[in-house]
């Protein structure tokens, strides 16, 4: 089993930065996929980031140039830097871990494929 909680939500203005963090615990190594998903209002989970085991990152397209995963040496702390926040950036932000069987690079963005995920943490972009 593969705990996970999140910490780091709020509110920010347009324009800012927010770094949301995520502690991890439990049988890490039986995942090899971990990242953060997202439920804006109105709308179904979507993955924002992802790493991979072997260090790859998979972003949103909406995302790209302003968010920034990473994770620790361990594995037990995985983080996103958000840059440059949007009101539509505005959600609930869940982490999550699977194993995809060495496919993360495929599927990434499938939520079937994460079997572990946190509480979620709330970040609200308005002026």
């Amino acid at each position: 089993q593969v705990h996970m909680v999140e910490s780091g939500g709020g509110w920010v203005q347009p324009g800012g930065s927010l770094t949301l963090s995520c502690e991890v615990s439990g049988d890490i190594d039986s995942t090899d996929c971990m990242g953060w998903f997202r439920q804006s209002p109105g709308e179904e989970r979507d993955a924002v980031a992802v790493m991979s085991i072997d260090g790859s990152r998979h972003y949103k397209v909406s995302v790209r140039d302003r968010f920034i995963i990473s994770q620790d040496n361990t594995r037990n702390t995985v983080r996103l830097q958000m840059n440059q926040l949007k009101p539509e950036d505005t959600g609930v932000y869940y982490c999550a871990a699977g194993n995809t069987g060495g496919y993360c690079y495929v599927f990434w963005g499938s939520q079937t494929e994460y079997a572990h995920w946190g509480q979620g943490t709330e970040v609200t972009v308005s002026p």
